[in-house]
């Protein structure tokens, strides 16, 4: 029933975030100062009010655009003015209303309002509707139960439609638009279908909601038991002191590493795991398991580092006391030391690969270089490395796993900052367990080795501060990307003047410590070092000749012990001189005069016995069909003899001696050009067709390739078809061509210090190898005579007698 007339005027209200509907009362504060001179207004006026919502609650003086065109119009049933001018309003819904047009808005809102009418009449659609609006309605409340009893007895009550509309919406907590829509709707069929949808909508959201809160209330009870238990558990070993409230250890590693200076990933990480620490059983595996991974990042050096030693005369002098010569490497550290004085922050650890035979002092250079610089130095050796895994570690979710190598040796060293040697860096290999050498790539990339990333760890570690220094016999086993991210100095074999000053300088004062005769005086001369050089050892290092001063160093010591002069500091008491397998013994007798010998040439015989490689002339014995080419092998140069005959046949060319598929094409190039120059040389016609041609070279069991033995088996062939001999103490390298040029080869120093050693007094190279003598030491250079060639003919012509040339 209307208690408006249908076009009324009154003054408007505007709400924030809220909507009055008909049959509510409600209460809300007005202090807008045109909403007070509204109510003034229609307190005035019979206590009528139209109240519409705000479409932004922001808008603090909204215009015509901004204020919803639906709205309620209301009955003033108390005032409450306050003392800071607000006033208190209670209302109630009377009638909904549709803004006509707005009178007024500049001191007060006042519109003219079209009162929509309520519908009561009712019929079976309707009625179904009104059910169907209940049962969601009793569906949203009982999720809800927030709705008092006494307003749902009054909705189930409700009579019309609208009336069951307006009650539920007054009621329930729907969203601002959605009520506004509910209030604007005037077909009530519409109205009830749009509240029954809401009501299902809303209530399947509520029944989500109760679903998440208790699955995240049983949660927090799971946690709090669980936080009662390890409170429960600290008292009980608190009581029986087997703990000083950290049963887990948590609290000791959480103080280590706060001194560590973690990164920021890393301490993010560790504060992760010692939670999770703190709330497991002390005795569970996987407490053992995150215990052991959080003790790896705390014992890992994050930010220690030491200071590098800035002087260069001191570091040039410990260099130089602990290797002779080796200029390159030791002007190469220079420079970084240098470097580093000026650029103290950003220098990055440079990637130094020592390639040279065995023996040479590859591996001690490492120790050196750590001396020098003060700094730590930790080596790990990588031959016969398969597993990557020994490089980047397992994960930890294996059972006994564990970091790599590379942060094992982090850990021993203690500093981020050592000399890391990779020894062996050649022997890797890889197999099903993956590839080492591609491991190795991200920690030997300048680059890249700042985020080095281990598997075990799962945090980035910081390798830019380590100088990583790579030994390897041979740069042709390295693969090339791993060789490219490294700088390569090569450190070739020693010649006898080097490896004499070496014995003399290094290794026989080792060997006299090593063997407790500091104490005597020990001497040895030059014409000894010289012969055990030359007849107990034929390498490029010093290493068997270290064994062998050490087996006469042995010999010395025995025969000190047999005269009874044992030092009194080195004796026990009561114990014999000598041991019971000397029974010819003295008994100990005072050192009045020091113990001294003198080793001698002949006196080295009697110590080492019979000569390993007695002295020969390797050329004394010419024969044709005979030539002393050079090879280049891992373990240094050395020499390659060439055997060539000439047999009854049908031009057969036969090839042995357990070469390589190489050497093999440079046998077959060197006959193919011998038979197209023939006319250039002293060659029978058809030598090559009438007989088979049969080409060896010794030592078969050892497999032997490459191109630079190319002249030498074409001087070999040549003086098997002219019968002439190479000029005596004449040795040969290069690579031929099928047109006749001779092309450099590689390893020209150790090639020729095997000749050096072998008494060659010529050696024979291609013109593009003249730089590479210049490189070769002074004594070997004044000893030997160096021949260069463009064209096989030229070095042929150059090592055979004149008579070799046609017609002569």
């Amino acid at each position: 029933m209307k208690v408006f007339p249908n076009r009324t005027e009154l003054c408007l209200i505007p709400l924030r975030d809220m909507v009055v509907f008909p049959h509510m009362v409600v209460p809300f504060f007005v202090g807008r100062r045109r909403s007070i001179r509204a109510v003034e207004e229609a307190l005035a006026r019979g206590k009528l009010l139209f109240l519409a919502a705000q479409k932004r609650d922001t808008e603090e003086e909204p215009e015509e655009q901004d204020i919803h065109p639906v709205g309620t119009v209301a009955k003033i049933l108390q005032t409450l003015k306050l003392p800071d001018g607000t006033i208190r309003l209670l209302v109630e819904g009377a009638e909904r209303a549709n803004i006509v047009r707005f009178l007024d808005t500049r001191e007060t809102y006042r519109v003219q309002v079209r009162t929509i009418a309520e519908v009561r009449e009712s019929d079976p659609e309707i009625a179904a509707l009104m059910r169907s609006v209940l049962t969601q309605f009793d569906r949203y409340n009982g999720v809800q139960k927030k709705i008092p009893q006494e307003i749902v007895a009054g909705i189930e009550k409700a009579e019309s439609p609208d009336e069951l509309v307006n009650l539920i919406c007054s009621n329930a907590a729907f969203k601002l638009e959605r009520k506004v829509e509910l209030l604007a709707q005037v077909d009530p069929r519409q109205r009830l279908e749009s509240l029954a949808t809401l009501l299902s909508e809303e209530a399947q959201i509520l029944e989500y909601e109760d679903k998440i809160n208790a699955k995240v209330r049983k949660r927090l009870e799971r946690v709090q038991k669980e936080y009662f238990l390890q409170e429960q558990l600290k008292e009980i070993h608190r009581e029986l002191g087997t703990d000083k409230d950290d049963p887990s250890g948590a609290r000791e590693l959480e103080e280590r590493l706060r001194a560590k200076g973690l990164s920021e990933e890393a301490r993010s990480k560790c504060e992760r795991e010692l939670k999770r620490l703190a709330r497991m059983q002390p005795l569970s595996p996987e407490s053992a398991v995150l215990r052991t991974y959080v003790e790896w990042i705390a014992d890992l050096p994050w930010s220690e580092r030491t200071e590098d030693n800035a002087d260069l005369a001191h570091a040039r002098a410990i260099l130089d006391e602990d290797h002779y010569d080796l200029k390159k490497v030791k002007e190469r550290v220079l420079d970084f030391i240098a470097v580093r004085l000026l650029n103290q922050d950003r220098l990055k650890g440079p990637i130094l690969c020592f390639v040279g035979p065995p023996g040479t002092g590859k591996t001690s250079l490492g120790k050196s270089v750590a001396r020098a610089l003060g700094r730590r130095f930790v080596r790990l050796s990588l031959g016969g490395v398969k597993d990557e895994a020994e490089i980047r570690g397992h994960r930890k979710t294996y059972v006994g796993a564990l970091p790599g190598k590379i942060l094992q040796s982090m850990k021993k060293a203690g500093t981020r900052n050592p000399v890391f040697l990779l020894d062996e860096v050649d022997k890797m290999s890889s197999d099903f367990r993956g590839d080492p050498a591609s491991a190795l790539l991200e920690v030997l990339d300048p680059e890249q080795n700042s985020t080095f990333m281990d598997h075990y760890l799962e945090v980035q570690y910081d390798l830019s501060d380590v100088l990583f220094i790579t030994t390897a016999n041979s740069a042709h086993n390295i693969p090339h990307p791993l060789r490219d991210r490294m700088e390569v100095i090569q450190i070739p074999g020693y010649t006898e003047f080097e490896k004499a000053r070496i014995a003399e300088a290094f290794l026989i004062p080792k060997q006299v410590r090593e063997n407790g005769l500091g104490w005597a005086d020990i001497r040895f001369r030059r014409s000894a070092v010289l012969k055990i050089i030359r007849n107990y050892t034929m390498e490029s290092g010093v290493r068997s000749l270290e064994r062998q001063i050490a087996m006469v160093m042995r010999k010395i010591a025995r025969r000190a012990v047999r005269k009874g002069l044992v030092p009194p500091s080195l004796r026990k008491q009561g114990d014999p001189c000598v041991s019971e397998a000397e029974p010819a013994a003295p008994a100990c007798v005072s050192m009045a005069e020091p113990f001294r010998v003198v080793v001698t040439a002949r006196r080295v015989s009697a110590f080492l016995g019979r000569e390993t490689f007695p002295e020969k002339n390797p050329f004394s014995q010419a024969k044709p069909g005979l030539v002393h080419g050079l090879a280049w092998t891992e373990t240094g140069g050395t020499l390659l003899p060439v055997e060539a005959a000439l047999l009854e046949g049908s031009g057969e060319l036969i090839l042995t001696g357990n070469l390589g598929e190489v050497m093999k094409e440079s046998a077959q190039t060197a006959l193919s050009f011998l038979r197209a120059n023939a006319g250039l040389f002293r060659i029978p016609q058809g030598f090559a067709r009438e007989r088979d041609i049969h080409v060896h070279v010794p030592e078969g069991s050892i497999p032997k390739d490459g191109p630079s033995a190319g002249l030498s088996i074409t001087a070999a062939l040549l003086s098997a078809a002219s019968g002439l001999t190479v000029h005596p103490g004449h040795t040969m390298t290069g690579e031929i061509t099928l047109t006749g040029r001779l092309l450099p080869v590689g390893g020209v120093k150790e090639k020729v210090l095997a000749a050096h050693r072998s008494r060659f007094t010529h050696v024979l190279l291609p013109e593009d190898n003249r730089q590479d003598v210049e490189e070769l030491p002074r004594e070997v250079r004044a000893t030997m005579r160096f021949l260069f060639a463009e064209s096989i003919q030229e070095a042929l012509f150059a090592v055979f007698p004149p008579e070799l040339r046609s017609g002569s």
